[in-house]
């Protein structure tokens, strides 16, 4: 897809009145014993570096940065929440500061934290005020911590105060601002959940956000960044999520997003100020968000948005980890608002297959709310595509724009701290788990399935991606995409039984279990897959529908001694999951057979009722008889018998 465009605007406004504010008070927040950490003071220093030798700052208005007042703070959060954060770099917290970050969410805390979460969010109405009044066209807001992520009692993901909520509900609530419809676009790498939240039933509000998803798999990692995520009463259909379901996505993915959902809602949205989180961790080169956003695309973006809303447009700033693509992507974005210089490019990239999927997916979910998504996207459009990148990440120094690497983290769910910045600005990927991958991809075992999981197509599902029919949920899939190297059935003594009442990814209905202590006069048919121990710890990963980052294995080598030793682990990690009880069941040719189930304890909850044994839904049901049947193993008729005997056999 050729899209060759220029962010320039027209002579008769270049002469716009642009605002930017920094603080180097915001500085003052940083990690307690100065430890390395991606979100770092120097990220705005950057920015602002970068502006001032551009010679962008003396173009522009340079404001103030002002403390928000806690009236305003608290129409988003509250009140414990305001509380602590006011007091949490008081000397009376000293002795606690440490550990209440660390029951936090990839938080830290320490004496400047207060004052800095104060002057983000004071800053952010500050500029957004000065805009709405008109005394500024635009402005750009450097600050930190970022904000999308707090949430109405909860610090979490770097931030504390959600700065572009206070703000937005700071311009609703002055009448006599005239602003009565906002956009909020967060084009940050993670979903804005803390936002979403706040305007999640607000007409007023048209929250927009496109993010890494992966089908829940990346930070923050739950389901609320799901397409199908839309908004509730009042606010249906003004909630719009557009999920990435991989990594690499660049300019061609996310102008296509803009082209076939954004602006057509914009128009028809007609806000009278946007707010954009302007997070820049989709860039090219962000070792957080391993996609390849580039200046121009960011600038493009923005220049689409510059036809609404007369211009009015506050940027704020959220994420962005690499400071050589922080600073490029900013001044892309500024020289855009001041409209004095023509910012050129082209992407001659199509946009990824998954692209288009999630586009038509999010049209065909919002489609009741705005006309303007209800034509099918022509055939001739969206056959114009590119492959999905297999094993690739980009990272990249300051020295250097991008350089590709072997990719080791992609899908694969990441606590945002576990990645460190060093003294020389180089963001490094913690090596923890490039290790642990490599040594378990060479080493293999049997995975031992007994519920839907021995029809093959369905297993794939866990490697490649995707689902079946009857499934409600799509699979992430594993890091490593290789199919099973070889596949063979076996009779175990061991009793099947099915339990639970419904499932995230079948619906109503119960699911296969194993009892893990053997019998000889059980018998249960398994389909055995041979695959890596890597693999197998994706799929305990996605089997357990886990938040564990995955920097570490699951079940590593000594894992492996361990249960050949004892006969089964439960997996501490993945306790709260319904397969943590690792299982082993044997030898095949030297290559060990495990299966994942419940544990005992498990079996006397379902003994006694406080678990219900459940009969398995007919979608489900029919995936166990097709991996029978279509394994050799049974008939159809015996195949719906044996299922039918261990749904309803007393346990």
């Amino acid at each position: 897809m050729e899209a060759v465009e220029t962010a320039s605007r027209s002579t008769s406004r270049s002469l716009r009145r642009v605002g930017i504010l920094y603080d180097e008070r915001m500085c003052r927040h940083h990690t307690p014993d100065d430890e390395p950490h991606p979100e770092n003071p120097n990220r705005i220093r950057a920015i602002w570096n970068k502006l001032q030798s551009a010679g962008i700052s003396q173009r522009c208005e340079v404001l103030s940065a002002k403390e928000a007042e806690d009236k305003y703070i608290l129409s988003v959060h509250g009140k414990s929440h305001v509380d602590l954060i006011r007091n949490i770099s008081s000397q009376q917290y000293n002795s606690r500061r440490n550990r209440i970050a660390s029951n936090l969410n990839s938080i830290y805390l320490n004496e400047g934290s207060s004052e800095a979460a104060y002057l983000a969010a004071g800053s952010v109405i500050e500029v957004a005020k000065r805009v709405a009044k008109g005394e500024l066209d635009s402005a750009f807001a450097i600050v930190r911590p970022p904000g999308h992520h707090a949430e109405h009692d909860e610090a979490m993901g770097f931030c504390l105060y959600n700065n572009v909520a206070i703000a937005t509900n700071f311009l609703l609530n002055e009448k006599e601002l005239g602003i009565n419809k906002i956009l909020i676009v967060d084009w940050d790498v993670h979903h804005g959940n803390g936002t979403q939240k706040t305007f999640w039933k607000d007409p007023r509000v048209l929250f927009f956000s496109v993010h890494r998803h992966e089908f829940g798999n990346f930070y923050p990692s739950n389901d609320d960044g799901d397409y199908t995520m839309i908004g509730e009463g009042p606010g249906a259909g003004y909630n719009i999520n557009v999920p990435w379901e991989n990594g690499r996505c660049g300019d061609a993915d996310y102008l296509a997003v803009w082209d076939h959902i954004l602006i057509p809602v914009a128009k028809q949205f007609n806000p009278d100020m946007i707010l954009i989180s302007a997070g820049f961790d989709a860039a090219v080169g962000d070792p957080l968000g391993g996609c390849r956003v580039t200046p121009y695309g960011y600038a493009m973006l923005l220049r689409k948005l510059m036809d609404f809303a007369r211009g009015k447009i506050v940027l704020a700033l959220e994420g962005g980890y690499n400071l050589t693509s922080i600073s490029n992507s900013a001044l892309a974005c500024m020289e855009v608002l001041l409209d004095e210089k023509t910012v050129t490019g082209s992407t001659e990239a199509y946009p990824f297959e998954s692209t288009w999927r999630v586009i038509r997916a999010v049209r065909q979910e919002l489609k009741a709310f705005w006309s303007v998504l209800a034509d099918e996207l022509p055939t001739k459009l969206i056959s114009q595509k590119a492959p999905i990148p297999v094993k690739k990440i980009l990272i990249s120094s300051c020295d250097s724009e991008a350089e590709d690497v072997e990719e080791l983290l992609q899908g694969v769910i990441r606590p945002l701290s576990t990645l460190r910045v060093d003294e020389d600005r180089r963001v490094l990927a913690e090596s923890a788990s490039v290790s642990w991958r490599s040594d378990l991809s060479n080493i293999d075992i049997w995975y031992a399935t007994f519920g839907s999981n021995m029809w093959k197509p369905r297993f794939l599902c866990y490697i490649e991606g995707g689902q079946v029919d009857g499934m409600q949920k799509l699979c992430s899939g594993s890091m490593d995409k290789r199919p099973p190297k070889e596949i063979l059935w076996k009779i175990f003594p061991h009793r099947l039984f099915f339990g639970r009442e419904s499932t995230r990814t079948w619906g109503l209905g119960g699911v296969a279990f194993l009892h893990p202590e053997s019998k000889n006069k059980d018998i249960v048919h398994m389909c055995l897959y041979r695959i890596t121990l890597e693999q197998f710890n994706d799929v305990l990963h996605q089997e357990n529908i886990s938040s564990y980052d995955m920097s570490s294995p699951l079940f590593d080598l000594t894992s492996l001694d361990c249960v050949k030793e004892k006969g089964s682990i439960n997996l501490e990690a993945v306790k709260k999951g319904w397969y943590h009880n690792v299982v082993y069941l044997g030898m095949e040719r030297d290559i060990p057979i495990l299966t994942m189930t419940c544990d005992l304890s498990d079996i006397e909850n379902f003994k006694s009722g406080k678990v219900p044994l459940h009969a398995p839904s007919e979608d489900y049901a029919n995936t166990l008889v097709k991996g029978l049947v279509e394994g050799g193993q049974l008939s159809e008729e015996e195949a719906v018998s044996y299922i039918k005997e261990a749904a309803t056999k007393p346990l």
